[in-house]
């Protein structure tokens, strides 16, 4: 039962929150997404992911079985946070399509995945989506690098017709 407790919270937190938030979109311009779009995406998916938990604990309750975590590496986290923290400086330098491709690569490689095809498919495929995203669907500006990175990232958003 205290397995579920965590998520049960967050989920009555999420729910909450996206009941909160519902006043946000007064302010938005007709024909645009308000400023609670995005914060109510996130809630919609922390409420998913915490029934998906409930669901779990509920699921080994039954059977009596709880799976042991494995330990936590101090070194891999410790790269974790390095990761994090190098893509947060690097994107305005190398602009965010280089940085986030350099970004998902390395943490899939954190994380333990080891096929390089998979690894590339994940890293290029969501960058494009994450481009597509930003770019087209929210039209937000996202850094562009400087100098030949700005060059490299403008002949890409002209390759997949971003502008």
């Amino acid at each position: 039962m205290t397995r579920a407790l965590a998520p049960l919270g967050g989920l009555l937190l999420a729910l909450v929150l996206f009941a909160a938030s519902r006043g946000l979109d007064d302010v938005a311009r007709e024909g645009t997404l308000g400023p609670g779009f995005w914060p109510r995406l996130v809630l919609g998916g922390l409420a998913l992911a915490c029934l998906g938990k409930l669901a779990a604990a509920w699921r080994g309750r039954r059977s009596g079985e709880a799976a042991p975590l494995p330990p936590i590496s101090r070194g891999r986290l410790a790269a974790a946070v390095a990761v994090i923290l190098l893509y947060v400086l690097a994107a305005p330098a190398v602009g965010f399509a280089l940085a986030t491709v350099a970004f998902i690569a390395a943490f899939m490689t954190l994380a333990g995945a080891r096929s390089p095809v998979v690894i590339a498919i994940n890293a290029l495929g969501g960058t494009v989506v994450l481009l597509y995203t930003f770019v087209k669907l929210v039209y937000l500006p996202l850094p562009k690098g400087a100098g030949p990175f700005e060059t490299l990232t403008l002949a890409l958003y002209r390759t997949l017709r971003l502008f």
